[in-house]
């Protein structure tokens, strides 16, 4: 019992420091524009070339091997990528450059989003196509109470 509780606190701590420390980092050191409490994976690839066009909202979550983009090699552009609050993004989604995601969304694991995402949606694909709308979401993009198609 007891080293069940302490793994449950070590755990907790361990996610909340590193979580907040890499938020931290992120902002001061590379002038990211990322809201309260979200969380980045450690694992998570951000666009180190145009650092300031990342815009996270607040409470979202970007898991392990994600992707953002805030440049275009090809046509030598950098553009903002937004990201909005209390949003899910799926492991190994790939956020391409200039692309705009609206609060309460969920991006489904693996998918290449390509174009702007509305508000209160699950998008999922290569390229991501919204599969269900009108969702609502809670911290993290965790899906609360009934949805509706």
């Amino acid at each position: 019992m007891v080293a069940q509780r302490l793994k449950k606190m070590r755990t907790a701590l361990h996610r909340t420091a590193l979580a907040g420390g890499r938020r931290n980092y992120l902002r001061k050191v590379w002038g990211m524009h990322i809201g309260e409490g979200s969380r980045i994976s450690l694992k998570a690839k951000l666009d180190f070339t145009n650092p300031g066009g990342v815009h996270i909202g607040d409470y979202t979550i970007v898991t392990p091997m994600v992707q953002i983009f805030t440049h275009d090699f090809v046509r030598a552009k950098h553009l903002d990528t937004y990201i909005g609050s209390y949003c899910f993004i799926g492991a190994g989604s790939i956020i391409l450059p200039g692309v705009r995601i609206g609060d309460h969304c969920i991006v489904g694991a693996g998918s290449v989003v390509n174009s702007d995402v509305p508000d209160r949606s699950i998008v999922v694909g290569n390229p991501a196509k919204v599969v269900k709308s009108n969702i609502k979401t809670g911290q993290f993009g965790m899906l609360v109470g009934r949805t509706v198609r």
